[in-house]
């Protein structure tokens, strides 16, 4: 692996209670056939035997790195990985690094997943971050996590340093992964999530099912879209939409309930309202054709 090639990017990766899927995520960082110069493990104090995972990984690759956090006695959805994730880049200087990686502990994807990317944004300098598709083993089968091509996706989100601090990195929130694309298109680069095969990732727990079941996720997501800013009518098409997907129906009316949940509750929501009137004009220009 000493003649393995490798691009200028830091990952980190915030992880919790993964040792069901960390080794297969390292095992698909080191067979990269370009890989990231630095990777950044962050225990965020699981309680099985993560941190001994990383920790092996780190004893056989110099380019990896491992940070632990203490336990706080429960998996923090959203915030937490934030917060695990810049504890993990505390030392770094992105003016050393071309790219920087937000990538999950969860992960399965081939050799060729980093380098493909890379290619894409030497493609296009208006690229500021990107991902493959995410996809799930349902049985047999592999069934894909639907996402819109115009943001990169939440479990692998790929920046260039410029346009990672233009957007002024992530919000401690649980929308994060929608409030970044959105101000990257403000700042006047380009979200993508790619439709390649060969950019295609297996998520090996489906997205927000992490945290007491997949329907507690779903709300959760709603309540997240209501902090963001998004407009009823979007919210609407949101859950008809993501009624389509498994879990059928019902996922999606939880979308919706968490999002009425949070304007009954009066949530607060994203205090940027130069942000709030971008994001929905582009969400209305998006149901304009329908």
């Amino acid at each position: 692996m000493s003649e393995q090639a490798e691009r200028s990017c830091v990952v980190v990766s915030p992880v919790r209670d993964e040792s069901a899927y960390l080794q297969t995520t390292i095992d698909s960082m080191v067979s990269q056939s370009v890989r990231p110069s630095r990777w950044i493990i962050v225990d965020d104090g699981s309680s099985d035997n993560t941190a001994e995972i990383a920790m092996a990984a780190a004893g056989r690759y110099d380019w990896i790195d491992v940070r632990s956090r203490s336990d706080r006695g429960k998996r923090k959805v959203g915030g937490g990985v934030v917060e695990a994730f810049y504890e993990g880049l505390g030392d770094v200087s992105l003016e050393e690094f071309e790219f920087v990686c937000k990538l999950d502990g969860d992960l399965e994807f081939g050799p060729d997943y980093f380098r493909l990317l890379f290619e894409k944004f030497d493609a296009d300098e208006t690229l500021g971050t990107a991902s493959g598709k995410s996809w799930l083993r349902v049985g047999t089968k592999l069934v894909p996590e639907r996402t819109s091509d115009d943001f990169s996706q939440g479990q692998s989100k790929l920046y260039r340093s410029k346009c990672f601090e233009d957007i002024g990195g992530f919000v401690n929130e649980v929308m994060w992964d929608g409030i970044d694309c959105h101000r990257c298109r403000m700042k006047g680069w380009r979200a993508r999530s790619f439709r390649d095969e060969k950019l295609r990732f297996i998520h090996l727990r489906p997205m927000g099912s992490s945290y007491h079941s997949i329907f507690h996720g779903r709300k959760r997501w709603g309540r997240g879209q209501y902090f963001m800013g998004t407009h009823p009518l979007y919210a609407l098409a949101v859950t008809a939409y993501r009624m389509m997907e498994r879990p059928f129906v019902i996922g999606g009316l939880c979308i919706f309930l968490g999002y009425l949940s949070a304007w009954a509750e009066g949530m607060r929501r994203y205090d940027d309202a130069e942000f709030r009137s971008f994001l929905r004009k582009w969400q209305l220009s998006r149901l304009r054709p329908f």
